[in-house]
Formats: C-alpha cells, sequence, structure tokens
C-alpha cells in the first residue's frame, strides 16, 4: 500500500478573491475541485490511501469525498485551529500505522507538480533519504525558494536569498521514511507551525539525509489568482486510466 498525506487546511487568503467561498484544494479547475486532479494523479500511480489534513472550511472536503474515492480510501486530520503546513503534517502523521517503515508521500494540496513515483521512489530507496524532494526549474523570481544541492543531489541549505532564472525549487511533493518523523521535534500544543522553515530547519540541523531529485513534469502552484486562472490550461481535463487500466471516473 502507498499512503500519501495531502496538507489541504491553509486559508487561502491570496486566492479569496477569485475562490471567496471554498477552501483552496476546492478551486475549481476545468469543471472539477483542484484536489481530485490532484488525488486522481496519484490513484493512477498506485496510491491507494490519502490523509487529509484539513482545516478551514474543512466539512466542505469531507462531504464531498467522504472516506472512499475512485478505489482510494480516505481519512481526515482536522485542524480545530490553524497549525500550519507542519502543525498539519505532524497531526495527520499520528493515523500511520506505528512502527511501519515504507515510505509515504506529502504533498502541498495546492500544488500540482506531474511527478513519475516509481523513480522517485527508486531514487530515496538508493540514497537511503529521509525526505525526498522532487524539485523543478522555478522561472520566475521572488516566488519560489531555491534549494542549494550538492553533486550528489543532497539538499545542503534551505536558500531564501538564490533568486536566479532556472533554479532548483521546491515542487511540494516529498517521499518521505517514516523515521523521519520519530522524535526530533515537539511543538507547542495547539501553536502554528512551518514545515518549510521550522520542522525542515530543525529536521536538517539533526542531521537528517534531505536529497532531491530534478522532474521536468508540469507544474502549477494555485495559491495566486493568476496561476489559479491558468491552472486549466495544465491540468488534463479527462480523469486519468486507474492503476487497472479502467477508468474511474465514478466515486467507488
Amino acid at each position: 500500500m502507498t499512503r500519501a498525506i495531502v496538507l489541504a487546511g491553509g486559508l487561502g487568503t491570496r486566492l479569496r478573491s477569485a475562490v471567496p467561498d471554498l477552501p483552496k484544494p476546492m478551486a475549481p479547475v476545468a469543471g472539477r475541485p483542484f484536489l481530485e486532479h490532484l488525488l486522481d494523479q496519484w490513484i493512477a500511480q498506485g496510491v491507494s490511501h490519502f490523509v487529509l489534513s484539513v482545516g478551514y472550511r474543512h466539512e466542505v472536503i469531507v462531504d464531498h469525498f467522504g472516506d472512499r474515492y475512485r478505489g482510494a480510501d480516505v481519512s481526515y486530520a482536522i485542524e480545530n485551529t490553524p497549525l500550519g503546513t507542519g502543525g498539519g503534517l505532524l497531526l495527520a502523521a499520528r493515523s500511520l500505522p506505528p512502527g511501519d517503515s515504507e515510505r509515504f508521500l506529502v504533498l502541498n494540496g495546492d500544488t500540482y507538480f506531474d511527478v513519475p513515483l516509481a523513480p522517485l521512489r527508486e531514487f530515496a530507496e538508493r540514497t537511503d533519504a529521509d525526505w525526498c524532494f522532487s524539485l523543478f526549474k522555478a522561472q520566475e523570481t521572488g516566488r519560489y525558494m531555491g534549494l542549494k544541492v550538492d553533486d550528489e543531489h543532497r539538499i545542503v541549505a534551505l536558500r531564501h536569498d538564490d533568486q536566479r532564472i532556472g533554479r532548483l525549487a521546491n515542487g511540494g511533493v516529498y517521499l518521505v521514511h517514516p523515521r523521519a518523523l520519530r522524535g526530533g521535534f515537539v511543538p507547542v500544543e495547539g501553536a502554528s507551525v512551518s514545515l518549510e522553515n521550522d520542522l525542515f530547519a530543525a529536521w536538517m540541523a539533526g542531521g537528517q539525509r534531505f536529497l532531491g531529485k530534478p522532474f521536468d513534469g508540469a507544474f502549477i502552484d494555485i495559491g495566486v489568482p493568476d496561476d489559479f486562472r491558468r491552472a486549466a490550461e495544465v491540468l488534463p481535463a479527462r480523469l486519468p486510466q486507474a492503476p487497472n487500466g479502467t477508468d474511474h471516473a465514478a466515486r467507488a
């Protein structure tokens, strides 16, 4: 079984002008909620269990997907108060089987990155990564954080100062070994914690292995209105094929 945690609890304040009454992952793209596109992408690659980390207007997401979506199990980690991307991840990770050693995906709920799972998994296992980042080449300045990666694909610094066009940047798709979340960081109960700014920094300082693999697939971040309007040009209008080769157009 391949599991995925989807970080879908953000307030989406930058997108509120375009989608005023929905949680950001439910914003309609090509006639369907963005989150459907995201789940379909990974169901087609064999993901069979999603844990959705939700907060703002979570009932919209829960009512839409229920506990099963196109053959995949769906469960929820509900934030009663905003916990940030890091707090949402730690809350969702409580639902993973204790002692499990199988790597799982962590996905940004507002980002679509066309990453093939098989080579990502092979790379993570071969390098024994705690965190395996999927990287893309950023084509704009001032928005995506550049990463310093050495010749062996190790991420040695999370750099905010690199704004070159074509720099390697974090694509919001991670393959994670469960040991990465065991100990080493205990947030204040109920506090908001950033995955990118708080947890990554603490775990890197603690010696965890962060590696990155570049991919050339389509990338879209719907976090701002301009990219949200552009998303329909990037995301597929039709549903992908399910792993068994059949179209999974109806909710199971």
